[in-house]
């Protein structure tokens, strides 16, 4: 590779670290092209999956202001660059390791910091962000529930007592009458 292809190569890496809301390096030592092109597919629009040389990488994460990935490239390595949601690229990545024992997920880089094997799965375990927002507007919706009812509810322990004195009073009315 020349040396201005270099150049070019470690740009556009860079610029995948810059733009990406998350990335998960991996190994991808035998896999086939085919096994790539399946991982590629599953990952979708917003994650892109890119095989380059470890030292290009090196050089970009630097470029990019990214630390503390330098151990994880060793060997072949690629890298799902996330512009999407995290958690949906994880768990698209999890998935397929479980399928293709081949694919060893090595870490990842999030919100400024490198992230373990294990921060990636929890990543992946996480529900999406759909899921969370729904329950969380659910919970919201039961507590205004219960704080409405909260408020009624003296209301119309009010209207119960005044109903239940208008009836003793009706009953004492007419117990006078009747004697």
């Amino acid at each position: 590779m020349a040396k201005a292809d270099k150049a070019t190569a470690v740009a556009e890496i860079a610029e995948k670290f810059k733009e990406a809301t998350a990335a998960v390096v991996t190994e991808y030592r035998g896999l086939t092209v085919s096994n790539l092109a399946e991982l590629r597919r599953s990952l979708g629009n917003s994650t892109t999956y890119t095989v380059a040389k470890n030292t290009l990488v090196k050089r970009a994460a630097v470029e990019a202001g990214v630390e503390g990935l330098d151990d994880m490239f060793a060997g072949p390595t690629a890298i799902a660059f996330i512009n999407g949601e995290p958690v949906d690229a994880a768990k698209a990545i999890k998935k397929f390791a479980k399928d293709n024992k081949a694919l060893i997920v090595k870490g990842g880089y999030m919100d400024g910091r490198a992230l373990t094997v294990g921060e990636v799965e929890r990543i992946a375990d996480l529900e999406s962000r759909e899921v969370l927002l729904s329950k969380l507007a659910g919970a919201m919706k039961a507590k205004q529930s219960q704080a409405a009812a909260l408020f009624v509810a003296p209301a119309s322990q009010v209207a119960r007592l005044a109903a239940a004195l208008q009836e003793k009073k009706a009953a004492g009315d007419s117990a006078e009458s009747a004697a």
